[in-house]
């Protein structure tokens, strides 16, 4: 339990530097918003250690939410590769305490090239930030580290109010559900956002389909025959008009066990919920989940099943 103790403690305050940064929102962060939205060029990350690796992490965000950023070490930058920033560029320092001799340093350098400045940092009164644009106010009470020295909140409540400027910026900049699909091609990301029922769906012959003249016997011969634990059932016009799963025979088998000669008609259900090729896969799975069901009918405009919807595939695609 002693170890639940801390690791409550900590989350505890970590969660609390979190809630302390709403506070801060005020001009600064206002006009560094401004600042990001209208620059020409990229946004260039700055900070060493733990909140260079912060820095690393909230560049990727704005770069992936359509905002161009790279991330420049400020050592690296006093050895050469300043020269990765150019004129229209604008340059966000991470630093809690201000009193980084490498940030120190680098500051006159990004002055004499006239590049806008923007600090996030917990000690927003240091000498250090003088000739800087905008001072982002990241304090927090005190350190999760039982010694109040080790940077854990402090670095926590970075990270997150450089989401909270990302998104805002990313938000300002009309940033759309297409534009993340087009930055995020690959994996479950990219998978939710662009892949359609129609990309996943069973259809022609891995399709059950049946009449529903068709006995519940027949039923269970086609499902099987195509692996899957449910069937679409359509009327003379080829219509959708029932679906039935193998949960549906559980269920009617312990009230009759003569339920294999009866019509499909008699025990399917009517009128069942169905998905169209055309909605988001993601949506789709949604609706599988809100009502606990494995499989739904795909159907096309007229109502004409043409396929089935697992959730398993879902699942193995990654999409929830």
């Amino acid at each position: 339990m002693d170890n639940f103790k801390i690791a409550k403690e900590t989350l505890d305050i970590e969660a609390r530097s979190v809630r302390e940064q709403i506070k801060h929102l005020d001009s600064n962060f206002d006009n560094a918003a401004a600042m990001i939205k209208n620059c020409k060029g990229r946004v260039v990350v700055m900070g060493l250690g733990k909140s260079g690796l912060i820095g690393r992490k909230i560049s990727a965000t704005m770069s992936s939410v359509g905002i161009p950023s790279a991330f420049l070490h400020p050592s690296e930058g006093l050895h050469g590769d300043i020269g990765m920033v150019m004129k229209n560029d604008a340059v966000i320092i991470l630093s809690y305490s201000g009193e980084t001799e490498e940030v120190k340093k680098v500051l006159p350098v990004l002055q004499r090239m006239k590049i806008k400045v923007i600090v996030m940092t917990g000690k927003i009164n240091a000498l250090v930030w003088r000739s800087c644009d905008c001072i982002i106010n990241c304090s927090v009470e005190k350190e999760a580290c039982p010694y109040n020295l080790a940077p854990t909140s402090s670095t926590t409540a970075m990270l997150a109010m450089g989401d909270a400027l990302a998104l805002t910026v990313s938000n300002l900049k009309g940033f759309k559900r297409e534009n993340l699909a087009m930055l995020h091609p690959l994996g479950a990301i990219g998978k939710k956002l662009t892949m359609k029922v129609n990309d996943i769906m069973r259809k022609g012959k891995q399709n059950p389909v049946i009449k529903e003249s068709a006995t519940v016997k027949e039923a269970l011969f086609v499902m099987t025959g195509t692996r899957m634990g449910a069937a679409s059932i359509v009327d003379s016009k080829g219509l959708l008009s029932g679906f039935f799963t193998d949960g549906d025979l559980r269920r009617h088998l312990q009230k009759n066990q003569k339920i294999l000669n009866k019509k499909i008609s008699e025990v399917m259900t009517k009128s069942p919920r169905t998905v169209t090729p055309e909605m988001m896969a993601a949506e789709a799975a949604k609706i599988l989940q809100q009502h606990s069901i494995d499989n739904i009918p795909v159907v096309d405009k007229n109502g004409k099943p043409v396929g089935i919807l697992d959730l398993g595939d879902l699942l193995a695609e990654g999409i929830s």
